[in-house]
C-alpha cells in the first residue's frame, strides 16, 4: 500500500466526512442549537480554534468527524441545548448529515458527468457460446429495460444481472429504432466463476447538455444508493458475507490500486476521474448506512426521534444513551472483524 494512496484516501474521507457534519452544523445553527465544537477527525486535538461559542479543532486520527452540540447526550438546562428544541427541528439537524452525503454526491457527479459522459447501454457485441448470442442479440443493440427495471446506463446491466445471478431475465433492446424483446437464462462460466448472458460492454462515452447532465446526476446519486441497499440485502439473505465487505484499509487499498492503474493506462485526467468516480460511491454509501436504524447511528437517533414525534413523548435519556452506546459497542466490534478481513486480504 504506497504513501500516495494513503494520503489520497485521507484527502477524500476528510471531504465528505467534513460534508456530512456540515449538515448537522449548519442545520444546528440554523434551529438555534448551540455547537460546541466541531472536528474533523478522532482521538486528541492536534490544532484548534475557538470563534464564537464553537470550537473548530482537527483530531489526530483521519478518519472520522464530530459536531458536538450541547445536551446532545447528556441533560443540561441551557435554552439552546439540543432537547430544548421541538422533535422536528432534532429530526432535520439528524438528518442533515446524510443528505448533505447525497448533495455532496450530486455534485460530484455533475463534476464527473459533465467532464467525461455517461456509459450509455449500448452492446459492444455478444460473447461466443452464451444466450445474448443464441438470441440473436449482437453489437449496437441498446439495452432499456431487464424485466421492469428501467436501463440508462450500462453500469446498470451490469449490477442486475450481479444481483439476479442466473434468474431468467426478460430483455427489452432496441435495434435501428425498432423495440424488440427476448428472454435470457444465464449460464455459468467456468472462468469468471459465476452467472452470464454474453453481453460485452462498450467502453465508449457519451457527452451530455447542460440539462441532460443534471437530470443524469441525479440518476447516478439514485444508482449508488440502489447499490448500496441492494448490496446489503445480499448480506441479510446470505448471497454475500462479512468477508465481501470493505472497511477504511479496505477501501485504501482499492483508491490506491485504482489510482495507479488509471495513470498508467491514461494519465492523471483519468486517475482524477476515477478519484470523482470513488467518491461519488463512499458519499451515497455513507449517507445510506447512516441512514440504518441501527443505535449510535444517525438513522438509530431519527428513529428514537420518529417514535417520539408519534408518542409526543420524549423516550428516557438514559434509556435511549444505554441503547446507543450497545450499539456503538456492536458497530465497534464490526468494524474490527472487517479490519481484520481486510488485513487478512492484504497480507498472502
Amino acid at each position: 500500500m504506497s504513501v500516495i494512496s494513503i494520503i489520497i484516501a485521507i484527502i477524500i474521507f476528510s471531504i465528505i466526512i467534513l460534508f456530512h457534519e456540515l449538515g448537522h452544523f449548519l442545520l444546528a445553527k440554523y434551529n438555534g442549537i448551540r455547537v460546541n465544537e466541531f472536528s474533523l477527525g478522532l482521538g486528541p486535538t492536534l490544532v484548534g480554534f475557538t470563534k464564537g461559542e464553537t470550537k473548530y479543532s482537527l483530531k489526530l486520527f483521519p478518519f472520522g468527524g464530530a459536531c458536538l452540540m450541547e445536551g446532545e447526550d447528556e441533560k443540561s438546562d441551557d435554552a439552546r441545548s439540543f432537547y430544548s428544541k421541538s422533535v422536528w427541528a432534532r429530526i432535520s439537524v439528524v438528518a442533515a448529515g446524510p443528505v448533505f452525503n447525497f448533495i455532496m454526491a450530486f455534485l460530484l457527479s455533475v463534476i464527473l458527468l459533465g467532464s467525461i459522459g455517461i456509459d450509455r447501454p449500448v452492446l459492444a457485441g455478444v460473447m461466443e457460446g452464451y444466450p445474448a448470442e443464441a438470441a440473436g442479440m449482437k453489437a449496437g443493440d441498446e439495452i432499456v429495460r431487464l424485466d421492469h427495471k428501467r436501463i440508462l446506463c450500462y453500469r446498470e446491466i451490469s449490477m442486475y444481472l450481479y444481483t439476479h445471478n442466473d434468474d431468467e431475465v426478460q430483455v427489452t433492446y432496441q435495434r435501428d429504432g425498432q423495440t424488440m424483446q427476448t428472454v435470457l437464462t444465464p449460464k455459468y462460466s467456468e472462468e469468471s466463476g459465476r452467472y452470464l448472458v454474453g453481453f460485452l460492454s462498450n467502453s465508449e462515452r457519451t457527452k451530455l447538455g447542460v440539462g441532460e447532465t443534471l437530470c443524469y446526476s441525479v440518476h447516478e446519486v439514485k444508482y449508488w444508493i440502489e447499490s448500496t441497499i441492494k448490496g446489503l440485502g445480499m448480506l441479510v439473505t446470505g448471497r454475500a458475507s462479512v468477508n465481501d465487505m470493505s472497511g477504511p484499509v479496505g477501501i485504501v487499498q482499492s483508491i490506491g490500486e485504482t489510482y495507479t492503474e488509471s495513470v498508467k493506462q491514461s494519465g492523471y485526467y483519468l486517475a482524477l476521474m476515477n478519484m470523482l468516480n470513488m467518491s461519488i460511491l463512499l458519499s451515497a454509501n455513507l449517507g445510506v448506512m447512516n441512514l440504518l436504524p441501527i443505535p449510535a447511528l444517525d438513522g438509530g437517533r431519527l428513529l428514537f426521534l420518529i417514535i417520539e414525534a408519534i408518542r409526543r413523548k420524549r423516550i428516557d435519556t438514559n434509556k435511549e444513551g444505554f441503547v446507543h452506546f450497545v450499539g456503538l459497542m456492536i458497530l465497534l466490534g464490526l468494524m474490527v472483524l472487517v479490519l481484520f478481513n481486510d488485513v487478512r486480504k492484504i497480507i498472502p
